[in-house]
């Protein structure tokens, strides 16, 4: 079959003739029909220090999907041949603590898919059984791959309540963008979103923000004018910049909670830990991956039902031959979220 390698320890990646995977008793093989492009592609895509320290070439990427279920290994009862399914990423042990704790989205011998093992940059890939989620037929496969990154930002924003809130997000990308048209769907009554690049500030208007803000700009004072000097109630960090955290957090209310998704490449060496955390009374949430599968329940009622709509996220649609010009669009800001699909532009609106 066709997949997208990571052939060698270098920026870029090539469209190759891959084995076939073969599905373990207790995996299923997925046709896929969609795949859509996260920001930890863009960082194996372009091999930074994360990706050299994690990623073993040769391999396949990738890791959000969709697609039917076109067989189903010995010891599998629970999914069936023509079942329209996504994927839960996190391949967990079972055995560890947090796993035996309800705690599995953050197990210690975790297994992601495109990362740890063969992705689904492919026509093809096998996945546990256990690790697969129905779809309802009618939803579009790159809405249904595009439910994995959405259960980030359904997990982040969701971890206090923002009915009647006061919300800041800082970080338009398409993760950010996810947890604006959440914060909408709750309830919330400001929010205010920071990014410096103006399509994507367009783009958090579309999804329900109030205020997009240009980070370059006094990001700090236009949200105490507007919240009578208090800040906001809930800080949803999504950027992992330095200078946008350091904004979020003198932004958040005494007493505010914030929900972090966002990786620092190089730490917080001049976080003002004291300040915006001990002296403020902040409560602070730090997020990984998606709860299994509480999320995934979680997302199915914001999407199935309307309540947040990706479609704007999803701005560009191409076959996977054409992944080059997928990544570069993302790189270049161009690009909120690329779907890809193997098999032909089946299901593209």
């Amino acid at each position: 079959m066709r997949g997208v390698m990571k052939a060698a320890a270098a920026p870029g990646a090539v469209l190759a003739e891959v084995p076939m995977p073969q599905p373990a008793r207790n995996e299923v093989l997925i046709r896929i029909r969609a795949t859509t492009i996260c920001g930890t592609d863009l960082h194996i895509y372009k091999w930074d220090p994360w990706a050299q320290s994690r990623i073993r070439p040769p391999m396949v990427f990738g890791h959000e999907l969709a697609g039917e279920v076109v067989e189903v290994g010995s010891d599998v009862t629970t999914v069936q041949v023509g079942d329209y399914v996504s994927a839960e990423t996190h391949i967990v042990c079972g055995y560890c603590y947090q796993c035996r704790t309800g705690a599995s989205h953050i197990c210690r011998n975790v297994e992601i898919i495109g990362v740890d093992r063969s992705g689904c940059f492919a026509e093809y890939i096998a996945v546990p059984a256990s690790n697969v989620w129905k779809n309802d037929p009618a939803l579009p496969p790159a809405l249904a791959a595009a439910q994995e990154p959405f259960g980030n930002a359904v997990h982040t924003a969701m971890a206090t309540n923002l009915t009647t809130r006061n919300v800041l997000v800082t970080g338009c990308g398409p993760i950010g963008l996810f947890a604006i048209g959440i914060a909408h769907a709750a309830g919330a009554h400001h929010i205010f979103a920071t990014d410096v690049n103006p399509n994507r500030l367009e783009l958090a208007r579309t999804m329900g923000a109030t205020h997009p803000l240009n980070s370059q700009e006094d990001v700090v004072r236009s949200i105490l004018d507007v919240t009578d000097g208090e800040g906001v109630d809930v800080l949803l960090e999504m950027s992992g910049h330095p200078s946008a955290i350091d904004q979020g957090f003198r932004a958040l209310r005494y007493g505010g909670f914030a929900s972090l998704l966002g990786l620092p490449p190089n730490g917080l060496p001049d976080f003002d830990l004291a300040n915006h955390i001990v002296f403020k009374g902040a409560t602070v949430y730090g997020v990984s991956g998606r709860k299994m599968f509480e999320t995934w329940y979680q997302t199915r009622a914001f999407v199935a039902t309307g309540k947040v709509d990706l479609r704007p996220i999803i701005t560009h649609h191409l076959p996977l031959e054409e992944f080059e010009t997928a990544f570069e669009l993302m790189l270049k800001g161009e690009a909120a979220k690329v779907a890809l699909y193997p098999h032909g532009l089946d299901g593209a609106w």
